[in-house]
């Protein structure tokens, strides 16, 4: 369960056709493509001097990596052969609807923080998004709204602190979410208290939405991961830190020049 929660941040936009000269384009193509665009690029190209400040980033490194392996070994033990026999015997639409179900709880989230961040016009189409796929997707089940040209959004309270000057602090590793940091994992604590999930009444009900949104999300990763080379741990971590910069700082990156490569 390493990468459970967080690592599909930045690794949720598998293009099939995604070339690494696309890089010099960020700020000319979509969030999403960007956004794997940016990881792809500053992941192939970084030198070893560009995370010379590994230990300020890490200094907890010891006691995160005995989390990580702990999270991973639960995932190929557990997680990851029952998200597959999930896959398995769920049919290709029946797993979509539930992977809209899911978008479209997380869009009341975006919602909120969007509205705490000032971005009136983001939360606006959040909202839009909830009202046509809740009234006409089924509850969530069809995604009505991306086919009626309103845009995504991704928003979380973690980054509703960065955007008003919260530092990040250091890196953390989180027994069964995985990848996050000091700010960050106070935002989780605030994303889970508020979820519409966390506050189902019924306890049964409520657990088993969790469990299908835990394989929901692991499902989405098990062609992603194939990504990850050499050291998962530093991987992980490196992508995780690149994703949260991007999404804290709404996308705005710098290009990477054809010479980078």
């Amino acid at each position: 369960m390493g990468a459970l929660f967080r690592f599909c941040a930045y690794f949720s936009c598998r293009h099939k056709g995604l070339q690494l000269g696309f890089t010099k384009k960020l700020r000319d193509i979509r969030v999403n493509d960007r956004l794997t665009a940016f990881l792809v690029a500053g992941l192939l190209v970084a030198s070893p001097s560009a995370f010379a400040q590994e230990s300020e980033i890490d200094p907890w490194e010891g006691f995160n990596r005995t989390v990580f392996e702990f999270n991973d070994g639960l995932d190929k033990y557990a997680l990851k052969p029952i998200t597959q026999g999930y896959k398995a015997v769920t049919p290709d639409p029946v797993e979509k609807g539930v992977t809209n179900f899911f978008g479209n709880i997380s869009d009341i989230g975006s919602f909120f923080n969007n509205l705490l961040q000032g971005k009136i016009e983001s939360a606006g189409e959040d909202i839009a998004r909830v009202a046509f796929n809740t009234t006409f997707g089924f509850a969530g089940v069809l995604d009505v709204a991306t086919a009626a040209g309103i845009e995504k959004h991704d928003e979380d309270f973690g980054q509703t602190l960065g955007y008003w000057g919260v530092e990040s602090g250091p890196y953390l590793v989180l027994p069964f979410f995985g990848p996050s940091n000091v700010r960050d994992t106070g935002g989780l604590v605030v994303d889970v208290a508020t979820s519409p999930i966390s506050n189902i009444e019924d306890d049964s009900a409520r657990y088993a939405v969790t469990a299908l949104q835990v394989i929901d999300t692991r499902a989405q990763l098990l062609e992603a991961e194939k990504l990850v080379t050499g050291d998962r741990y530093s991987f992980i971590r490196d992508a995780y830190l690149q994703s949260r910069e991007f999404k804290v700082n709404d996308g705005q990156v710098e290009d990477y020049g054809d010479e980078n490569f």
